[in-house]
């Protein structure tokens, strides 16, 4: 459903402390990365992750395809046990287009799982527009959960109690089905008779294709908050969002050209059964949420670099990385506060 986004990120790329509490961020943390191996639970290929993780090694800035990763690979883990951030990207996208996002949270104390979805990334388009897609990448998300559980560097730093997913775009949708909703096709239909111009959306005319009638929506209970950055969410509809209890940190921008706001997250807001904390941000577009352009970037795709006048990039980044901070820690902690009640009724 991002077509246009498949083209533009194209062109773009070539010992251990509380076992229920991370601690506290320390100043001179800095960020290690552990690439990740394991089989997608839809034909049992390889599929990859990264894993960015607060680290005691001196900083250091990694070339990771077309972008300068703050982070180097395999360095030290620093001491602690940390919550899990899960992170969804876009249809035909990458993790690494929200790379500024995943190292400050690694540096503020959380392991951020990376996941390349098979059939819909960068390089593989494979499976977009089809049932598998829809309801694979939630599935690889839960596998990398796993995966990352029972990796051997990883496992011994990571809280189970404690898991979020940030999902950008159509890994909005993905983070949402994980956490209990089931969308609905026919609103894809309704949508796309309304507003057939969207050729983002409504590629397929409205339709899906059904390559396999074996899969159904499947949520994760290990999954205790989300971070939804202009969801991909206008095929969930009120009794559809029934069975999302999580907390919700929700960030849309009111220039978004691609995925229109009135018929995602703004109606997600309303729709939600316990209101999310929502983020609307003036005259910003979709591509807003990927990381700032250096200048090299600048100039091989305007499109993706250039946001409107008066939107500062830079400064969104700083505030949605802080709030995100704050969000998960807040309600990552009261997650497992509420695991340990219940356990002890």
């Amino acid at each position: 459903m991002m077509r246009l986004c498949a083209v533009m990120v194209l062109s773009l790329l070539g010992s251990l402390v509380s076992v229920h509490a991370a601690p506290a961020p320390h100043p001179h943390w800095s960020v290690g990365f552990h690439r990740m191996t394991f089989l997608d639970p839809l034909d049992l290929q390889p599929m990859k992750a990264i894993a960015f993780y607060p680290s005691t090694d001196a900083e250091h800035t990694t070339p990771l395809g077309a972008y300068h990763v703050a982070a180097s690979e395999d360095s030290k883990i620093a001491i602690g046990r940390f919550p899990m951030l899960m992170l969804s990207h876009g249809n035909t996208g990458t993790p690494l287009a929200l790379h500024d996002l995943a190292t400050s949270l690694a540096r503020k104390g959380f392991v951020v799982v990376a996941v390349l979805h098979p059939g819909d990334n960068y390089k593989d388009h494979s499976r977009l527009g089809k049932v598998s897609n829809l309801y694979g990448r939630p599935i690889q998300i839960s596998e990398a959960i796993t995966a990352t559980l029972g990796d051997p560097m990883l496992s011994p730093f990571v809280d189970v109690d404690q898991v979020g997913v940030i999902g950008y775009s159509a890994g909005g949708e993905t983070a949402l089905i994980l956490a209990g909703a089931k969308p609905d096709f026919d609103r894809l239909r309704r949508y796309c008779q309304e507003r057939p111009e969207d050729r983002d959306a409504c590629t397929t005319k409205g339709e899906l294709v059904v390559d396999r009638d074996d899969l159904q929506p499947q949520s994760d209970p290990r999954i205790h908050a989300l971070m939804l950055m202009a969801p991909l969410s206008l095929m969930f509809g009120r009794h559809t969002l029934a069975d999302v209890h999580v907390p919700v940190l929700l960030y849309s921008g009111d220039g978004d050209k691609l995925v229109a706001v009135d018929k995602n997250a703004a109606a997600l807001a309303r729709k939600l059964p316990e209101p999310p904390d929502f983020k609307l941000l003036a005259g910003a577009g979709h591509f807003v949420f990927m990381a700032p352009c250096d200048s090299d970037q600048l100039a091989a795709m305007p499109a993706i670099c250039t946001d409107a006048d008066g939107v500062d990039r830079e400064g969104i980044h700083r505030d949605l990385i802080s709030e995100a901070g704050r969000f998960f820690s807040h309600t990552l902690g009261q997650s497992t506060r509420a695991g340990m009640q219940t356990a002890d009724q």
